[in-house]
């Protein structure tokens, strides 16, 4: 199996299986922190009747889901034909009109981007709070490369940091290859580490007029 089919067919389940055994993981006042429900959520797909399930049958090598926070993956699969899926899991309230999340470092991409049988997918889980309970509206399980750059963007931390620019808007293109993301991801970065020259040029200028100050201070 393919792995476009293999996520198209598991975010399906996924999508389904939430919204028959996970519309009361988060009860109480906790039902309108967006963190309580991702960390509810991640958890639920992370036991072993969650995201394991979902994958198709015969295609799921093996899984893991004991990561460090600071990981870049929440689980993480091997399918039958080895290829790697570290999986990031994030959850969206469609009635917030703005959410940037952070995706992964440049730098780290590119590195575990070396080896042709590893991909970087994100799980996003699109939700609303009806009532007293979790409805889940909308499931995307993609790799990284198959979201459009007009819908990203680069944020100063570290080596720079891929975002969403706004989890409202998801623009996908499942026909642009890897080595065609990865060429816009440096173009991307050429831009991007231009403006960032130009703006520690001008916080040199500013800092050294706050020098002159102290230096002429009685």
């Amino acid at each position: 199996m393919d792995y476009n089919t293999l996520l198209s067919e598991t975010e399906q389940r996924v999508l389904k299986l939430l919204n028959e055994k996970g519309q009361h993981i988060v009860q109480g006042r906790s039902l309108y922190s967006p963190r309580a429900v991702g960390d509810a959520v991640q958890l639920f797909l992370s036991e072993q009747n969650g995201l394991v399930q979902c994958i198709p049958t015969g295609t799921l090598k093996t899984f893991e889901s004991d990561f460090e926070r600071r990981s870049m993956e929440d689980m993480a699969f091997f399918d039958n034909e080895d290829r790697y899926y570290a999986v990031d899991c994030k959850t969206h309230n469609l009635r917030t009109l703005f959410n940037m999340p952070n995706l992964i470092s440049v730098r780290r991409l590119a590195n575990f981007y070396k080896n042709d049988s590893n991909y970087f997918c994100i799980l996003i889980v699109e939700y609303e709070i009806d009532g007293k309970h979790i409805a889940y509206r909308a499931c995307h399980f993609k790799p990284i490369e198959a979201f459009s750059w007009d819908c990203l963007t680069i944020g100063a931390l570290g080596w720079g940091q891929i975002q969403i620019a706004n989890a409202n808007i998801l623009n996908f293109d499942t026909n642009v290859n890897r080595k065609e993301w990865m060429l816009q991801l440096c173009n991307q970065l050429d831009m991007f580490y231009d403006e960032e020259i130009e703006k520690i040029g001008e916080r040199k200028l500013w800092f050294n007029d706050i020098k002159v100050y102290w230096e002429n201070k009685l």
